[in-house]
């Protein structure tokens, strides 16, 4: 059995008193309930958006937030910017452009971590680069070990027009690539601020909910983004028979 937490969406500098959500207060709480749990987790997996305005202060203090007694691994979304992230969380230079792609090989499962960001813009994309290192990655990784695919942007809509507008695109391309490899179990993403679970490619899709804020429904009423409702995670469960079973945990 593989056990690991999802965050996403912790957007540390973007301080709001007005909805009284403060980013890195509510990233802090979350990681100290992940960090005081009684047992360990395999991974806590972090879908993007970990700056809110991509600047090297708040990289280096969402490296100070997110340090734990379990393994973490991050990707870049829309608010990042790869050339500080990669500074200063990577602690690396160069290809201030081109995308963060890592895969982590753990005990139990293989973790492919996606860089669905485009510079400047809200929308996402898994460029031909980044597809083509998908599908080596994934060739090369043990085939008796589960995959998971982990980005930032949902591949299909989750009938939320604000964030409908700003999906990945391509996503056919993508599918081509998931079709290709049996061992990939789920595809996990965040930018949504909403929990949700569908199918893409034959597969669980799961969207982590966001820690800063809540984006409700267009049938919950006329405010979009609630910054009032608490932080929220995703625990995923493997089993043994590769089937994925996923809690969604308020953080109060």
């Amino acid at each position: 059995m593989f056990v690991f937490a999802q965050v996403s969406d912790i957007h540390i500098g973007q301080d709001r008193e007005d909805g009284g959500a403060v980013a890195a207060e509510r990233a802090r709480r979350v990681m100290a309930y992940l960090n005081e749990l009684p047992g360990p987790i395999d991974a806590v997996l972090v879908t993007g958006d970990l700056a809110d305005h991509g600047l090297p202060g708040e990289y280096a203090e969402v490296a100070k937030i997110l340090s734990s007694r379990h393994p973490v691994f991050t990707c870049p979304g829309n608010h990042d910017v790869r050339e500080a992230y990669r500074q200063v969380l990577l602690g690396e230079t160069g290809d201030g452009d081109a995308a963060i792609n890592r895969v982590h090989h753990l005990p139990g499962a293989t973790l492919v971590m996606c860089d669905s960001s485009i510079p400047g813009r809200d929308d996402g994309l898994l460029d031909h680069a980044t597809l083509m290192w998908l599908d080596e990655t994934l060739t090369a990784a043990p085939q008796d070990v589960p995959a998971f695919v982990c980005f930032h942007h949902p591949p299909l809509i989750l009938h939320q027009p604000m964030i409908d507008a700003i999906r990945l695109s391509g996503e056919q391309r993508l599918a081509e690539v998931l079709g290709g490899h049996r061992h990939v179990v789920a595809v996990l993403c965040g930018h949504a601020h909403t929990p949700a679970v569908s199918t893409f490619a034959g597969l669980p899709l799961v969207v982590a909910p966001g820690v800063v804020s809540t984006l409700r429904l267009p049938w919950e009423g006329d405010i979009d983004m609630d910054f009032g409702l608490p932080p929220m995670i995703a625990f995923h469960v493997l089993d043994d028979e590769w089937r994925l079973t996923t809690h969604f945990r308020v953080i109060g």
